[in-house]
């Protein structure tokens, strides 16, 4: 407003001059560089007042839809991020299924050598309690035929492998 103000008060302003800057200001402008969208086109016997309002309005209506046109670019480039994220993710949670069942693979197998250790303990432990007794009853001085008779019952893992001959006679 200030502006406007200014150039009443003051005397001698050329007007020809003033609408020819103007005139050649909006010829290089880039209002003037957008051209008329091929959907409208003037009608005949419209005024340059009415031509140039309307010419305004539809480069503003033109402008904003290139806007979201551009916007709606950005969004299908996220989009497609999103997508090759996603299968990103895909390959991730496949790849923590397949490490999780190598897991659980690996821990029924580590469960099994526990198991078979305690039993294969376990049968080390009998062995030798029952060779501990076998030794005994031998030097107590029980009959060969005892002997032979405690041999034939039933021994099971390493104690049926074992003989009381077998270990030394120092040992006995």
């Amino acid at each position: 407003m200030a502006s406007v103000e200014q150039l009443r008060r003051r005397e001698g302003v050329n007007l020809v001059q003033l609408e020819a800057d103007i005139s050649s200001i909006r010829q290089g402008s880039s209002i003037a560089s957008i051209a008329l969208p091929d959907y409208v086109e003037h009608t005949e016997g419209v005024t340059r007042v009415g031509a140039l309002s309307a010419e305004a309005v539809i480069r503003d209506y033109e402008s904003a839809a290139k806007e979201i046109e551009a916007m709606g670019t950005e969004l299908i480039d996220a989009a497609q991020k999103c997508e090759a994220l996603t299968v990103q993710v895909h390959d991730a949670i496949a790849f923590m299924r397949e490490t999780a069942a190598g897991y659980r693979d690996e821990g029924r197998k580590i469960f099994k050598r526990i198991e078979e250790c305690a039993l294969f303990t376990e049968d080390v432990r009998k062995t030798c309690e029952e060779v501990k007794r076998r030794m005994k009853d031998v030097s107590v001085g029980e009959s060969p035929n005892e002997e032979h008779a405690m041999q034939e019952r039933e021994l099971t893992g390493i104690a049926a492998k074992v003989s009381v001959y077998e270990i030394p006679a120092t040992e006995r």
